[in-house]
C-alpha cells in the first residue's frame, strides 16, 4: 500500500519526483543548443521553458505511473514509495505541466512546437506502457531526435537540422535509455517489465552502452563536409574516455553509465559549438 506523504513540504516531494538530474541536464543542453543554433535571448528562454515543463511532465508521469510498482519494491529512491510525495499530487502536477507545455512549445513555432509535443507524447507513451515492450528504445530515440528539430524549426525561415545531427541525437537517446535502465534491470524483471534492455540482460546492456554514444559522437565529427579538425578528434577521444569510465565505474555507482551518457551529450553540443555554425542544413 502506498504511504501518505511525510510532513515535509509538498514542493520538496515534487522536486524529488520530477527526476531533477535528467530534467535539468536536458533543459540546459537544449538551451545551449538553441544558443548555438542562433536563437536570441528571448527565443532561447522560450525554448528552455518549453523543454523544462515537458521534462517535468515526463518525470512526474513516470513516477506516478510506476507508483504501485515502486512501493511494492520498496524503492528508497522514489519519493512516492517513501511517502515524501503523494501520487495524486504528482499525477496532477504531470498533467498541469503537460498542458502548459502545449502553448509554450507552439509559441516557439507551430511546426517546431508540434515536433516537440510529439517527442513529449512519445515519452508519456513510454511511461504508460511502451517501456515494457521490445520497442522501449523508440520513444527515447524519437524524443531525443525531436530536440534539435524543435530548436532549428523555431528559427526564422524554419530551417531543418542537418541529418547527422538528428541521427546523432537519436543515438544519444538510445544510449541514454540503456544507461538509465541498467541499474534497474533486476527489479524490472522481477516486476514483469521486459523492455529492450531487460530482454538483453545487464551484462549485454553494460557492454552495449558505449556503442550508440560513440556512434553519435562519430557522426558529429565525420558528418560535416571536409576532414575532421583537431577539436573533432579531441571530442571523439573524450567521448570514448567518458563512456569507458561509465562502464568501469558502473559496478561501484549504478548511475555512472547514465551520468557518462549525459556527459557525452554535453560533448556533442560542444562539438556543434566548435563547428562554428548552427546545426541547420546548409
Amino acid at each position: 500500500m502506498l504511504q501518505r506523504p511525510a510532513a515535509g513540504p509538498v514542493l520538496s516531494g515534487l522536486v524529488k519526483a520530477c527526476h531533477p538530474g535528467p530534467t535539468a541536464a536536458v533543459t540546459v543542453l537544449v538551451a545551449t543548443l538553441a544558443v548555438v543554433a542562433g536563437h536570441g535571448a528571448a527565443g532561447t528562454a522560450l525554448v528552455a521553458a518549453a523543454v523544462l515543463v515537458g521534462q517535468l511532465s515526463v518525470g512526474w508521469s513516470n513516477d506516478a505511473a510506476d507508483a504501485a510498482r515502486d512501493a511494492a519494491a520498496e524503492r528508497a529512491d522514489k519519493p512516492i514509495a517513501t511517502g515524501a510525495a503523494d501520487v495524486r499530487t504528482v499525477r496532477a502536477a504531470a498533467l498541469a505541466a503537460l498542458l502548459l507545455c502545449v502553448p509554450l512549445s507552439l509559441a516557439v513555432g507551430p511546426l517546431a512546437g508540434a515536433v516537440h509535443l510529439a517527442g513529449v507524447g512519445g515519452a508519456w507513451a513510454y511511461n504508460l506502457g511502451v517501456k515494457a515492450t521490445r520497442l522501449s528504445w523508440l520513444p527515447y530515440a524519437v524524443g531525443f531526435a525531436a530536440l534539435p528539430v524543435f530548436v532549428t524549426l523555431g528559427l526564422p525561415g524554419q530551417p531543418w537540422p542537418r541529418w547527422w545531427v538528428v541521427l546523432a541525437a537519436a543515438l544519444l537517446g538510445c544510449g541514454a535509455h540503456l544507461a538509465n535502465v541498467l541499474p534497474d534491470i533486476p527489479a524490472d524483471l522481477a516486476a514483469g517489465v521486459r523492455g529492450w534492455p531487460q530482454r538483453l540482460g545487464a551484462a549485454r546492456v553494460r557492454a552495449a552502452v558505449p556503442l550508440p554514444l560513440l556512434a553519435a559522437t562519430a557522426l558529429l565529427v565525420f558528418g560535416p563536409p571536409g576532414p575532421p579538425e583537431g577539436t573533432g578528434w579531441a571530442g571523439l577521444v573524450l567521448a570514448a574516455v567518458l563512456t569507458g569510465a561509465g562502464v568501469l565505474l558502473g559496478g561501484r555507482s549504478p548511475r555512472a553509465p547514465f551520468l557518462a551518457a549525459v556527459a557525452v551529450a554535453a560533448v556533442a553540443v560542444l562539438l556543434l559549438l566548435a563547428d562554428g555554425a548552427a546545426p541547420t542544413a546548409r
